[in-house]
């Protein structure tokens, strides 16, 4: 496997283009069947490989290129896993490759989807935290064989390094935390650590065998310009951005989340969307809220801080977890503004609130950059800072955003978009791809702008 050819696709904010390149995407498969004896990927008999419909099949015998799809592991709720489904959606037909499955730990929609996993699988206790996992995963992931003629790997650091008998490319979300933003990683954790202790210990064989696996890709995709420049500082390699989609569906079921009904029918609330680590600054901004009178924060996260934020929860801040799609949208809906602390790559939860009309309050870097027009969908704030942060929500006014303007600039991030950009990839790297199916894009031409 070798290096790869750039590919871009400009987004429009013209009403008009927008309005063209909205498409419907199918639903997935709602419902799993495991079966009793299948094959993992090292061969092995077990009962860990989770086998759907395969999604959008219409059950016809086709004679056309077989194209997979990798990701890390699918054991949280976040936005690289949404991303995921949508490579689902593009792609019906595709099997999913991943190191660890917790059904009950990330989206329910990958009932549907026809899974794939590692040995490592068969412990439960990594697939309840797959960072018990990180001195294994290089190996599991080496070993992970994928019979395909194309595979789009989702990584932000062990995909990537999957092997295959095709053509690979990667779409990263990042190079791999741990190894080259740890002390981001470590949260800000100084001195002696267990976690530090073990990054240290592994860090060099680590890198060693990123390297490699990042040498073999066929293509690097980068989803933000922050990434894009990361790539090619980390892996000395060019990375096209193609922005992922963020797959809100507005018009979708509403329900109110239990114990908060009394809570969000008061004076508006800011709403914070976020896996609960150190480096996503959540507490920062609850920090932020403390003692603000007249300003409330809801947050939706999980995560290994939970517990110690739950311990000193202001009473004008809420957090709660493992909240359903209905009831996202029922929080995003009466929200009045989406707060965003984190220095993320590039931050999907922007655009989940831009679908609803919704401006965000962010930290001024990464890829809000990308993400936000500045004074049109949402405002900075420049450090991660409880001052700031305060600063910036004392200062926000709901009377001064355009929903409408809001809801557009979401729609340049469409799913359609982000389908036909990945098949322009997989054409590029594979001619006999040219006549694969993908929902909600048109293949007749490579041009993916609309």
């Amino acid at each position: 496997m070798s290096l790869l050819r750039p590919f871009s696709t400009a987004l429009s904010r013209d009403p008009a283009v927008i309005a063209d390149q909205t498409a419907a995407i199918a639903d997935v498969a709602p419902s799993a069947v495991r079966l009793p004896a299948v094959r993992t990927a090292d061969g092995a008999q077990t009962t860990d490989v989770i086998r759907g419909p395969a999604l959008g099949s219409n059950g016809n015998a086709r004679a056309e290129p077989v194209i997979a799809i990798a990701h890390d592991y699918l054991t949280q709720r976040g936005g690289a896993e949404r991303v995921v489904l949508a490579m689902l959606r593009a792609f019906p037909n595709a099997k999913l490759y991943t190191t660890l499955y917790d059904p009950d730990g990330t989206f329910p929609e990958f009932r549907g989807a026809d899974i794939i996993v590692s040995p490592l699988n068969r412990i439960g206790a990594l697939r309840r935290n797959h960072r018990l996992a990180l001195p294994l995963l290089a190996v599991a992931s080496s070993r992970m064989h994928i019979p395909a003629d194309v595979v789009i790997a989702s990584s932000s650091g062990w995909a990537h390094g999957f092997r295959s008998s095709g053509r690979m490319i990667v779409y990263c979300h990042t190079p791999a935390r741990w190894l080259y933003l740890n002390e981001e990683y470590l949260g800000g954790v100084t001195g002696p650590s267990l976690k530090r202790a073990v990054l240290s210990l592994l860090k060099p064989a680590l890198a060693r065998w990123d390297g490699r696996a990042a040498a073999r890709a066929d293509r690097y995709l980068a989803n933000a310009t922050e990434v894009r420049e990361r790539i090619r500082r980390v892996y000395g390699r060019e990375a096209p951005v193609i922005f992922p989609p963020h797959s809100v569906d507005t018009h979708g079921a509403q329900e109110a989340v239990p114990g908060l009904e009394e809570f969000a029918s008061g004076s508006e609330y800011f709403l914070l969307v976020s896996r609960l680590l150190p480096y996503k600054n959540v507490a920062e901004a609850i920090e932020a809220f403390r003692n603000n009178i007249g300003r409330r924060l809801v947050v939706v996260g999980a995560g290994p801080m939970r517990d110690s934020l739950l311990q000193d929860l202001p009473d004008n801040v809420r957090l709660v977890s493992g909240v359903s799609d209905a009831e996202l949208r029922w929080l995003y809906s009466g929200s009045a503004a989406l707060i965003a602390p984190a220095h993320e790559d590039l931050g999907l939860t922007v655009l989940e609130a831009a679908a609803w009309g919704k401006p965000t309050v962010a930290l001024r870097a990464g890829g809000y950059l990308d993400t936000i027009i500045d004074g049109v969908t949402g405002c900075f704030f420049p450090t991660p800072s409880a001052d700031a942060i305060r600063s910036a929500v004392n200062e926000f006014r709901s009377e001064k955003w355009d929903a409408e303007v809001i809801r557009g600039h979401a729609a340049t991030f469409s799913e359609h978009r982000f389908a036909a950009a990945l098949a322009a990839q997989v054409r590029e790297v594979l001619p006999a791809a040219l006549s694969l199916p993908v929902k909600g894009a048109h293949l007749e031409t490579t041009d993916s702008s609309g």
